[in-house]
């Protein structure tokens, strides 16, 4: 064999324990059912968000804040499971998080200015 094939060979089966596994791939990344779970989850989420077309005017009051929560709910999922947040350095996670209660702090004063939730 030359030397190229065997570097190649040794380098494969020095990324693999007695055991088979692959020390190449990080130890925190769930398993493929974990992420079906979280995108069935946000789907649910987001039919509800989209029900709110179809509420009763009786429930016009509560579809902003509900939508509000929605929101909020589908921003941490995503931000902490799909960006890895959940497995980074602290720092990022409140980066995102300031960023979220940051962007509900200025919607709120938009809807508020405007006398959005007066009745």
């Amino acid at each position: 064999m030359s030397a190229a094939v065997e570097h190649t060979e040794s380098a494969t089966e020095a990324s693999h324990d007695a055991h088979g596994h692959e020390h190449g791939h990080d130890g925190h990344v769930p398993k493929d059912s974990y992420f079906i779970k979280i995108a069935i989850i946000l789907a649910v989420v987001t039919a509800l968000e989209t029900s709110t077309y179809w509420w009763p005017e009786s429930l016009s009051g509560v579809a902003t804040p509900a939508l509000l929560i929605m929101m909020a709910i589908k921003f941490f999922m995503i931000v902490s499971i799909f960006m890895h947040l959940k497995f980074d350095s602290k720092v990022f996670s409140f980066m995102f998080y300031t960023g979220l209660g940051l962007a509900i702090f200025v919607y709120l004063v938009f809807l508020f200015t405007f006398q959005f939730f007066r009745t």
